[in-house]
């Protein structure tokens, strides 16, 4: 499943046009803790959040994570958004809860 497949079946919005709409999401992480995401998120995952600064931004292009899930209506910050879109992140919104949202991304993954 795509990117856009998932922010469309999942009813998130994107933070801004999807740099990546076409990258392929194999799985979910959830977690807020950076050092942990960093070690443990793997590739092509959807990692939900409630992290919206410039270092969440390296977490997920360090972890080649397909898509950022941002959850409770996180902020995204200013310097946040400029650095994903320069390195090519997707990042979604949502005002769902980080479990809530990650369930929904596994159901339409099938997991």
């Amino acid at each position: 499943m795509t990117v856009e497949e998932l922010s469309k079946a999942c009813g998130f919005i994107p933070a801004f046009p999807l740099p990546d709409p076409e990258r392929e999401v194999t799985c979910g992480f959830c977690g807020d803790l950076l050092s942990w995401a960093m070690g443990r998120a793997k590739e092509g995952s959807a990692w939900c959040t409630v992290m919206g600064s410039v270092n969440a931004v390296a977490v997920a292009s360090l972890a080649d994570a397909a898509v950022l899930v941002l959850c409770h209506e996180a902020a995204l910050m200013g310097d946040a958004a400029a650095r994903a879109q320069q390195q090519g992140i997707n990042i979604l919104r949502t005002d769902l809860p980080e479990f809530e949202a990650a369930a929904a991304v596994a159901k339409q993954l099938g997991i």
